[in-house]
């Protein structure tokens, strides 16, 4: 699939050649989970697979949206779009539009066409990606032109697409990856005032496969759970006085659950703060040991990370932890679940040599137990959003 493509299918949608085309890719997080909502340290890097909007300018105040994958289209008005009033995979592309119009861009409408490589519901920000390069289009057909920090500040609004117009209170990991991250590197982000930094990683270069295991099982960060789960933490975060749950500090965390167990803290809170404190712990490990060049022993800090949100958080499911079983049985160096969890993918750091073993282990390992056949792929640090035609 290709820029080319999408200018074709725009052409035969909408019945005119559009006037660009711009792409941006899903994610995965090699660490730092739940840590973006408080205020903490992620580590994602783009895929491969990528969305492309194709996008043509309107006068008329028509917002025209096709999907390839969703076979069907959505025509609005942008003048009236609103939270709530559009269902569906189209409220991603018009709360952009809607985020965009608000933030002072005079968008007087457009016909957009989407392909995209990025699974939906497998954990790897197939929303994010559609929302980044909707984003793009849109400054590119009524923005005021290149800036240096165009990227940033579009993926902002992107976030803000999700959590006011769609609904779903993400944090801002999933917008900026697909918006900034670089060919060829992890991007170290503090989520507070996020700050960036892009620390070269290239499995390959080093003997290793970075495998991402899609278990087929859709994940749904709308369903509640994940409001549940960033609720729980915010109050703790009020109960132990601080802004944020990142505020704790790893020496301090005993000292934190006592304190929260001596204001008789609700049961689960606990529990969401060891997660958060000790995740943001392993984001500062594995830098430090990729910055070395020491990818491999970033191996169990990888499985520490999935421990803690199987147990801790209790985000995982009976698929995530056989990938991660089976792949750790089979020789790979650590393994984990990425992204919302509920489903969805995992992510398994392993020996070059030892990647095609691995693999067997875990389709057979699915097989065994009458599980759908997972997709597995290998993944490498990939570009960050842009324009392609």
């Amino acid at each position: 699939m290709s820029a080319h493509r999408a200018e074709r299918a725009f052409r035969a949608v909408h019945g005119a050649p559009c006037e660009g085309v711009w792409a941006a890719p899903g994610r995965v997080n090699l660490i730092g989970e739940y840590t973006d909502f408080n205020d903490g340290f992620v580590m994602p890097f783009a895929l491969p697979r990528q969305t492309w909007v194709a996008a043509r300018a309107r006068t008329d105040g028509r917002l025209r949206l096709h999907s390839a994958s969703a076979g069907r289209a959505a025509e609005l008005d942008v003048r009236e779009l609103a939270p709530g009033r559009v269902p569906g995979w189209a409220a991603y592309p018009a709360g952009v539009a809607w985020a965009l119009r608000a933030a002072g861009y005079g968008i007087t409408g457009a016909d957009l066409h989407v392909e995209s490589t990025v699974p939906a519901g497998a954990g790897l920000s197939s929303s994010a990606a559609l929302e980044v390069a909707t984003a793009l289009a849109l400054d590119g057909l009524f923005g005021p032109g290149p800036a240096a920090d165009a990227l940033p500040v579009l993926a902002r609004l992107a976030q803000r697409a999700e959590n006011a117009f769609v609904g779903v209170p993400c944090g801002a990991m999933d917008q900026i990856a697909s918006a900034c991250c670089t060919d060829g590197h992890v991007l170290h982000l503090d989520t507070r005032d996020l700050t960036r930094r892009q620390i070269p990683f290239d499995p390959a270069a080093h003997g290793l496969t970075l495998l991402v295991v899609d278990t087929r099982v859709a994940h749904a960060v709308g369903d509640g759970g994940y409001a549940r789960r960033r609720a729980g933490c915010e109050s703790a975060a009020r109960a132990l006085g601080v802004r944020a749950l990142r505020d704790v500090p790893y020496a301090q965390l005993s000292a934190a659950l006592e304190e929260l167990a001596g204001t008789g803290g609700a049961g689960e809170w606990p529990a969401l703060v060891r997660h958060v404190v000790t995740e943001n712990r392993r984001v500062g490990e594995v830098a430090a040991l990729l910055g070395a060049g020491d990818a491999r022993a970033a191996g169990p800090l990888l499985s520490a990370g999935h421990a803690s949100l199987r147990d801790d958080f209790a985000v995982s499911c009976p698929e995530l932890d056989l990938v991660v079983a089976s792949a750790l049985g089979a020789g790979a160096l650590g393994a984990r679940m990425t992204g919302a969890g509920f489903g969805g993918s995992a992510v398994v750091l392993a020996e070059e040599a030892a990647a095609g073993a691995v693999r067997a282990a875990v389709t057979g390992a699915f097989a065994e137990a009458g599980h759908r056949e997972p997709r597995v792929f290998a993944a490498a640090p990939s570009a960050g959003a842009r324009r392609v035609a």
